[in-house]
């Protein structure tokens, strides 16, 4: 279990709400937006964070608006990690 993965991620409710809606399907930050209720500021900046830390993955790097975001196995892993500590 990655300790310092968890703790960051629940240091935080939009990194974990992120997280959770890109691990039922692909998403772009608007629709993010919508479904967490946060400014999409806000969820930009998080997705930045998360990609920086290898939690998620940009399919649309090229592109400035309307990018398309997934999460990565490591993102997959700290949410299966922080399930299973808060299920104890």
């Amino acid at each position: 279990m990655d300790y310092e993965a968890m703790s960051y991620i629940m240091a935080s409710k939009p990194r974990f709400r992120i997280l959770t809606e890109l691990r039922k399907g692909n998403k772009f930050p608007s629709e993010l937006s919508k479904l967490i209720e946060i400014p999409i500021s806000h969820v930009s900046a998080t997705l930045r964070e998360l990609q920086d830390k290898g939690f998620v993955e940009c399919l649309t790097p090229g592109r400035r608006k309307k990018k398309f975001f997934k999460i990565k196995e490591k993102g997959d892993n700290v949410l299966d990690d922080i399930n299973k500590e808060t299920r104890k």
